[in-house]
């Protein structure tokens, strides 16, 4: 396969898992602001979004105020935003329609009618409601192609690049997700434990579709330590740290069987899988979370570019 073939179709797969983040982050920050007014939050929820979506610098330079206007503006529809979420599904059809012949018509399709439809929502004026449901709408775009992928794709090369794109952008948005609670701060008379702090972590929880299957696995009240346990090494998690980058490893080696050549991609992956089964929550907490989210952020960026290298360039 052609870099720039296999280029494509990986990019077309992490602007449309990121745009789906940045639904499930303003839908986790719209729930947390909508606390009833009793609550007297630190009032940091939305520069929270913006710190969690990792765009805080191109934010200051547009706008002096972190509100819900400024952010979900700059968030959605910004078309000077990079990462925004019109500008993830502009850059995915691009992609997409670079590599046209290399998608499936289902996958090609999903793609396509997602960017006619947002440029109806985008000339709307929208209230929370209808704010809402078009985040229900984003989340639900990426549902689509994702399952068209995997449920037409053929099992080579294609698919495997396809997939890797996938599962890095979603072990960055997991370890971002998780991170919002350590962004969003307790007001000085609420205490850790608390029924403000049960919210949030709910929240978090909520918004990577984790709540059911937490009380599944383990049948007790939301707890912070129980959270990060599912969120970053349960393997059964399919959003964990520890799922994403299982995945990751079997396609990365999938490439390297395919090609008859091993390299540091593997290496890197295999290293950084080892280290979450080799890990235990209580580890976690005692280095600090935020601090492990951290290093796992820059540890996954590093993957990305070591793929970009062996593969892509």
């Amino acid at each position: 396969m052609l870099s720039r073939t296999a280029d494509s179709l990986y990019w077309v797969s992490r602007y449309v898992e990121r745009a789906e983040y940045l639904a499930r982050i303003l839908d986790a920050t719209t729930r947390l602001t909508n606390l009833p007014t009793t609550y007297g939050g630190a009032g940091t929820e939305w520069q929270s979004a913006v710190l969690t979506a990792g765009c805080e610098e191109a934010f200051a330079k547009a706008y002096a105020e972190a509100n819900e206007r400024n952010v979900c503006d700059f968030l959605t529809f910004n078309p000077d935003n990079p990462s925004s979420i019109r500008n993830c599904l502009a850059q995915a059809r691009s992609n997409a329609r670079a590599v046209r012949t290399a998608l499936t018509s289902e996958m090609w399709d999903a793609l396509n009618g997602a960017w006619l439809e947002l440029q109806r929502f985008e000339k709307k004026r929208m209230d929370r409601e209808e704010f809402a449901r078009f985040l229900d709408w984003v989340k639900n775009v990426s549902l689509v192609f994702d399952g068209s992928a995997y449920r037409t794709m053929l099992r080579d090369d294609g698919y495997w690049f396809s997939r890797l794109g996938v599962y890095l952008e979603r072990a960055d948005n997991t370890a971002r997700i998780l991170d919002v609670k350590y962004h969003v701060l307790l007001p000085a008379d609420e205490q850790v434990g608390g029924s403000l702090d049960y919210f949030q972590w709910t929240t978090v929880l909520r918004e990577v579709s984790a709540l059911t299957a937490y009380h599944w696995v383990y049948r007790e009240a939301v707890k912070p330590i129980l959270v990060a346990d599912l969120l970053v090494l349960n393997r059964r998690m399919p959003r964990s740290l520890a799922a994403c980058y299982e995945n990751i490893s079997r396609f990365l080696d999938a490439l390297g069987d395919a090609y008859g050549r091993q390299g540091p991609a593997q290496r890197q992956a295999r290293k950084t899988l080892a280290n979450l089964s080799n890990t235990r929550i209580d580890d976690v907490f005692e280095h600090g979370l935020h601090e492990f989210i951290e290093e796992f952020i820059t540890e996954n960026n590093r993957l990305g570019n070591t793929i970009f290298e062996q593969y892509l360039q």
